[in-house]
């Protein structure tokens, strides 16, 4: 239940060369100057609770510029109104919000490289290291880095201690508890049979990637030590019989089984802490945070941050502009602030920024820990400060991840084992790059 990365080069460089040529013509909002504010349009399909007061704060403060909020209905929908509206160059949005991997939709050609409008902010320091990579296609930005989603495990203490098992550290360990919970016909984990996210964030907390760029080559390596280590442990939990296979799909049925105690350990982020405090009926106070289990030879406190971006289309009118609100929004504390909604407590996590502890206690309910809430600070900030973002995404990574999720559903199913998983991932993707007339390697 966590997210993802990447660089392109000129591998894609035929794509990307293309792209370039073609949002360096009169999209730069040069022009700009003139007069009166320009108006800044912002697609997204937050809840207007969650952005507009934002956009509102801005706008008081800001003369020059305005920012309009416009609603859309999903990110399907998002994906669907941007392509059609890039295509017909009329009506372009200047931010919305992301539905897809940068590289990826620089390779469609719907993004603009605002990299000139982005770097002096990152000189400055406004932005923590872990949260860049995911606004970068090729080195370049295609958007604004707006960060990542800190991750760590909560347990289910009760049923631990209940069955004296002790709180894992290591991935070794988590599977050694996984192994005495069974007995008692408790899973340690659930792995849903749609997600192989839980293989693609050990990959990166391995210090791993499937892609990699040289020259103007991409390499795959589904096989490299750092993966074929991630898929060592999800290997041993699935032979053991260690982990439940709860799809994601059916939330309330999900959420039920979460809160039954039949199993006992998630690996989460901050967003899902409110979800899990308004559903759970039984367990209530039984969780605690706690640091995520570690590979036992990981030479520093590592957790996976492939962080994601706030878009700027191509043929966006004032792309400058674009940048100085995106930052502002959310990087600044007053912007930050602005983001806080009264019905639930809590401000919208602020991931892009190097120091978010301000806001750390309110994005922790007040129940779900019980006499442990005091301990969700320290472990969300250690997530922050070991936060890793070494995934590159590749640009066929839309199709490589649809062919992943079989595989996936192959796996935790017992019909394939992981390596015969990502030998196919690897003749796939090579194979699909080739097709492409991309150069590959791998």
């Amino acid at each position: 239940m966590q997210r993802t990365h990447f660089a392109v080069t000129a591998a894609t460089t035929v794509v990307l060369s293309v792209v370039l040529a073609g949002c360096g013509g009169g999209d730069r909002g040069g022009d700009t100057a003139a007069k009166g504010p320009v108006t800044v349009t912002y697609w997204t399909w937050d809840e207007p609770k969650t952005i507009q007061p934002v956009a509102d704060k801005f706008n008081a403060t800001h003369d020059d510029i305005k920012v309009k909020i416009v609603k859309q209905a999903d990110n399907p929908g998002t994906a669907a109104n941007l392509r059609n509206v890039v295509a017909s160059g009329k009506g372009v949005p200047c931010l919305v919000k992301n539905f897809g991997q940068v590289p990826g939709l620089v390779g469609e050609g719907l993004l603009s490289d605002v990299t000139d409008g982005v770097e002096p902010y990152v000189k400055k320091g406004v932005f923590n290291d872990a949260s860049l990579l995911g606004a970068q296609a090729g080195g370049r930005y295609y958007g604004v880095p707006i960060g990542y989603q800190p991750s760590f495990l909560v347990i289910n203490r009760k049923v631990y201690d209940q069955y004296g098992v002790a709180v894992p550290k290591t991935w070794d360990e988590l599977i050694e508890a996984g192994k005495k919970l069974k007995k008692h016909g408790v899973y340690v984990m659930n792995l849903a049979g749609e997600d192989p996210s839980t293989l693609e964030n050990l990959v990166q907390q391995a210090g791993g990637s499937w892609f990699a760029t040289e020259g103007d080559t991409w390499k795959v390596d589904f096989l490299s030590p750092e993966s074929l280590k991630a898929a060592d442990v999800i290997q041993r939990l699935v032979d053991n019989g260690l982990v439940a296979n709860q799809t994601y799909m059916d939330r309330p049925a999900l959420i039920n089984y979460f809160d039954s105690g039949k199993m006992v350990s998630l690996p989460t982020q901050v967003w899902q802490l409110g979800n899990y405090e308004l559903n759970y009926k039984k367990s209530l106070g039984d969780w605690e945070p706690v640091d995520l289990p570690q590979f036992a030879d990981a030479p520093s406190f590592t957790a996976p941050a492939h962080g994601t971006a706030l878009l700027v289309p191509k043929g966006c009118a004032h792309p400058k502009e674009a940048v100085e609100a995106a930052v502002w929004m959310n990087t600044t504390k007053e912007g930050i602030d602005a983001s806080y909604q009264e019905d639930i407590k809590q401000y919208n996590w602020p991931g892009a920024i190097p120091d978010p502890s301000p806001w750390v206690d309110s994005a922790v309910p007040d129940k779900l820990f019980g006499a442990r809430k005091g301990e969700a600070r320290d472990v969300i900030l250690k997530a922050v400060k070991g936060a890793k973002d070494t995934w590159i995404v590749g640009p066929n990574y839309t199709g490589v991840f649809a062919e992943l999720q079989d595989q996936w559903a192959k796996v935790v199913t017992k019909k394939i084992t992981l390596r015969q998983a990502l030998e196919h991932m690897q003749k796939f993707t090579v194979d699909d790059l080739k097709s492409k007339n991309i150069n590959v390697e791998g």
